[in-house]
């Protein structure tokens, strides 16, 4: 029985038979073949830093060059280079042991491009999880296409042009268009099929790559808690460094980030000093307020409206909210980050993944407060935990499930390249980034070469005796 799936546009079917029809006359590229392509790829962003950080911009309504710089295009060129560096071993044979009652035969893992792979791509890291993705894919031997949000049309219809003339369109695709091709994409039978997005539209493509049994990577997100204990809330010193790594998390491209700490679970006591640090935090940082040139915009008139409504609705239901920047002037389409208390669990901040610049505190006295609000939820991609005790990050580390974690810190797991990057449960399945990112973008394929001289004929029927033997031997083992 077949799901009903939109009809695939011819052109859209013609690129993908194109890509196909030139992986399988040149199945498994060698290393100088892929490192090209990777030296390819960081000239086209090297060349292109300031176009490339414009178009984003304007998609954005605003969005700061240097937070580009140091967001999308650092971190991009940094995971090409670090696949330059490794790809020519992650791409070798594998020696694996062989069981001792199968000796001497011998085995090993060869790695094996899956074909054509498929990345879908959000708005917000346009430009990095298109890349990331993209990395993976081209150093494990692949050719790719790439669906760019229709959010970013500005940065889709520049990659449109600039990948296929560095790669060749032979190589990668670019697709442009609404959630109709989306959907249609979706239901290519591509190698593997790489999304980034909601958990809700995760949910609509991973039932379209099952049509064909697509594996799939999900990226997904969810509410990702950050966790201030009881014990670093009395020294000050360490509580101004979680706050200040909070809020810094939270207001880099206006929230709109899917690692981005999503609420903070801290003692109530607490919450007044957490409130005035965070505006003397962010006063120094942006004395313009969400007016200054380094703030960034919320990306669509839609994504605006609705962080509007969810604030009204949670403070007409009785949170307190507290702005501690500055806003912007009337006709900007910027956001100043707000801290809310006493939301309800209810509301729409409580319940939805904010992507936004409003930051909930709720209040946990304890660690194993924390531990119950966290546990009766779904899994995040993130979770953050500030406390220097030993103890307490072990007891944080395993009664939790997250995609990653950071002790002390926000965010820069995701720029570790040798760190798997990917959600659990309800944030997503698969990993990528380095060598995970090469493994799960190939087919490990097993080798078993067998001795002409063995031992194996002596365990085929008719069984009798030397076979009971040999068993009772290999048994007691």
């Amino acid at each position: 029985m077949h799901s009903a799936q939109p009809p695939v546009p011819p052109d859209l079917q013609a690129a993908f038979d194109r890509l196909l029809a030139r992986y399988q006359a040149a199945p498994f590229p060698d290393w100088p073949t892929r490192a090209t392509r990777l030296q390819r790829l960081i000239q086209l962003l090297l060349d292109h830093r300031e176009r490339l950080a414009e178009v984003i911009s304007a998609d954005f309504g605003h969005r700061s060059r240097h937070e580009t710089d140091l967001l999308e295009v650092f971190p991009s060129v940094e995971g090409l280079r670090h696949a330059l560096r490794h790809g020519r071993r992650w791409m070798g044979e594998r020696r694996v042991p062989v069981s001792l009652w199968f000796q001497p035969a011998s085995a090993r893992i060869q790695p094996q491009p899956l074909g054509v792979v498929g990345i879908i791509v959000p708005w917000n890291y346009p430009l990095l999880l298109l890349i990331g993705p993209l990395t993976s894919a081209l150093v494990a031997g692949n050719r790719a296409m790439v669906k760019v949000s229709e959010l970013s049309p500005r940065f889709g219809a520049l990659m449109a042009e600039l990948l296929p003339r560095a790669l060749g369109d032979d190589v990668v695709q670019v697709v442009t268009g609404g959630p109709d091709i989306a959907a249609a994409f979706s239901a290519l039978p591509f190698g593997h099929l790489l999304f980034t997005g909601s958990t809700a539209v995760g949910r609509r493509v991973m039932a379209a790559a099952s049509e064909h049994l697509v594996p799939v990577t999900l990226e997904l997100g969810g509410k990702s808690p950050a966790i201030i204990t009881a014990a670093t809330c009395l020294d000050e010193a360490r509580f101004t460094h979680a706050v200040r790594r909070i809020v810094v998390g939270k207001v880099l491209n206006a929230g709109q980030t899917c690692i981005a700490p999503d609420y903070v679970l801290l003692p109530r006591a607490a919450m007044p000093h957490f409130i005035s640090t965070a505006r003397t935090i962010l006063c120094a940082q942006y004395p313009e307020g969400a007016a200054s040139d380094d703030y960034t915009g919320i990306a669509s008139d839609r994504h605006f409206e609705r962080l509007q409504q969810w604030l009204q609705d949670a403070t007409a239901a009785g949170a307190t909210a507290s702005a501690v920047m500055r806003p912007a002037g009337p006709g900007q389409r910027k956001l100043p980050l707000t801290v809310l208390t006493d939301c309800p669990s209810d509301s729409a901040v409580m319940q939805e993944e904010i992507f936004g610049p409003w930051l909930p505190l709720v209040a946990c006295e304890t660690v194993e407060d924390a531990l119950v609000w966290i546990n009766q939820r779904p899994h995040p991609l993130a979770l953050y935990l500030f406390d220097d005790n030993a103890a307490t990050q072990k007891q944080v580390l395993h009664a939790t499930q997250a995609g990653g974690v950071c002790l002390n810190e926000t965010l820069v797991h995701i720029a570790q390249h040798d760190l798997p990057f990917g959600g659990v449960g309800a944030s997503g399945m698969g990993h990528y980034h380095g060598q995970f990112g090469f493994d799960a973008m190939s087919k490990l394929k097993p080798v078993f070469r067998q001795s002409r001289l063995n031992a194996l004929g002596l365990l085929a029927p008719p069984y009798g005796g030397l076979v009971a033997r040999v068993l009772r031997v290999m048994l007691r083992r």
